[in-house]
């Protein structure tokens, strides 16, 4: 059965739309001269193993493995639990939130697959009210760590808890049954847990950095084990792959994409909105959101020239903001680029019923449906932002499936790629993320060296020397 794709739209960018704010045709064909070595640059690092995230498609033994995982668990695991923050965490609530009802943990009668729960962060009501209600289900309970070195503060002290939690209820045999380890294959604090303590485990793929992770085990597993296809998952990305490495550039969504946000960034417009008008695509916004700001945001060219470069993302969700951001949107600074998402196939349309009696003004809405509605609010706040010269751009999803979240995650990965490129800069590391890891380590008390000149325990006093409340400033 063939597939519908995913589509970009973007003539609402164009000086035919928005006049003199918008890209004319010659700027198109000057945009389309710079991204051809651009997309040959990208493809060839592809075919020299550079960009191993762009392989995940077509690793046919990581789905079996993850396939077998997932099925073992079928008969005891009732709660599966995912302990990772940023590009550990962020791909599994967007495919999770995307592919799976929206009362998928609560309808028992409907649900055959786990309940999922993400802990993303170290917010101790949050993961202490948690503990309370898991804690007389732990033996129907499987935790999946993941960290890739298994450093991760967050992440490492959410697995310490619940180790204690397991090893006091069910010894070290239980504690193999209960846990898997998502982490680096060969090296690392969890890793050497991991073979330790004998616990099963997968493995966060060389080269691929946390928030390109989704497509391998880090992301598949916990949407396998919900019941997520994965296959058609990978299906789709590998079907984008193929539009992104058209050397026509009037062809690759990817480099009309990134071209689009490099040119508005150059002219002042350097906050990137994405507005899904779809409650199950909301949580790919926050996925894009780390794409976007980690492998854009930088302070050095490739040549290690000063830039400071970077579009701002920004989450909205539609029809929501509307109702408070559009505003500011409208007739605010004109420094913002729109991306809308927009599904033509709801499934259930689901009809608006009769208005009262003493409400006709209402009878507008009887008997249209709900989706429609929701695609008018969409179409509504489009023109409403073109009349005032902003730039819009749209992915149409025909329907939200797995097949096409997976282009949709494919295409903003090659994106993100392309953008590194044409902005000059290293799109795959994150240096500035250091500094606050290691300030976190210093004042939590580790032990050994920061620098060769400076110990942690040195370090956390510099720290508090800036961030200790001063109360001469509190009012």
């Amino acid at each position: 059965m063939k597939q519908e794709n995913i589509g970009l739209y973007y003539k609402n960018v164009t000086e035919e739309i928005i006049g003199d704010e918008g890209i004319s045709q010659k700027q198109f064909e000057g945009l389309a001269e710079l991204s051809k070595p651009v997309i040959r640059q990208i493809n060839q690092q592809r075919q020299a193993g550079e960009t191993a995230y762009r392989d995940l498609p077509y690793k046919k033994e990581t789905i079996k493995e993850i396939k077998e995982l997932a099925g073992s668990l079928k008969k005891t695991c009732e709660n599966f639990v995912v302990l990772g923050i940023g590009g550990s965490a962020l791909g599994n609530i967007a495919l999770q939130t995307a592919l799976n009802p929206y009362m998928y943990n609560l309808n028992d009668s409907h649900r055959q697959t786990p309940r999922l729960f993400v802990f993303d962060n170290v917010d101790p009501m949050q993961f202490a009210s948690f503990l309370g209600w898991v804690g007389s289900r732990l033996d129907k309970t499987v935790f999946n760590v993941i960290s890739k070195s298994g450093q991760t503060a967050e992440t490492a002290s959410q697995f310490l808890i619940i180790r204690k939690m397991l090893l006091d209820k069910f010894g070290p045999d239980g504690l193999r049954k209960h846990i898997i380890a998502t982490t680096d294959a060969k090296a690392g604090t969890l890793r050497k847990i991991a073979d330790g303590e004998k616990l099963p485990t997968l493995a966060v793929p060389d080269g691929v950095g946390g928030r390109f992770s989704v497509l391998s085990a880090v992301g598949l597993l916990s949407a396998a084990v919900c019941g997520i296809d994965i296959e058609q998952l990978l299906a789709g990305a590998a079907d984008m792959d193929k539009k992104v490495s058209d050397d026509d550039f009037y062809k690759n969504p990817a480099a009309i994409n990134a071209a689009i946000n490099f040119h508005f960034y150059n002219r002042g417009k350097r906050l990137s909105v994405m507005m899904p008008y779809s409650y199950a695509l909301k949580d790919l916004a926050d996925w894009y959101r780390q794409l976007w700001a980690e492998s854009l945001g930088k302070a050095k060219t490739i040549a290690g020239n000063d830039v400071h470069i970077g579009p701002t993302p920004i989450k909205a969700i539609g029809a929501t903001d509307q109702h408070s951001q559009v505003q500011l949107y409208r007739e605010g600074p004109n420094d913002k680029l729109f991306t809308f998402l927009q599904v033509e196939n709801f499934g259930d349309a689901l009809k608006i019923g009769q208005s009262p009696d003493n409400a006709p003004e209402l009878q507008y809405l009887a008997q249209k449906d709900m989706a429609e509605l929701l695609n008018c609010e969409k179409m509504a706040t489009e023109y409403a932002l073109l009349k005032d010269k902003r730039p819009c751009l749209t992915v149409i999803f025909p329907e939200i499936s797995a097949y096409t979240v997976g282009q949709f995650i494919y295409l903003y990965e090659v994106t993100t790629s392309i953008a590194g490129a044409l902005f000059n800069i290293n799109a795959y590391d994150q240096p500035a993320v250091e500094l606050g890891k290691h300030a976190t380590f210093a004042l939590m008390g580790k032990e050994g060296n920061f620098t060769n000149s400076l110990s942690y325990g040195q370090f956390a006093g510099q720290i508090r020397e800036l961030t200790e409340l001063d109360k001469h400033y509190l009012v």
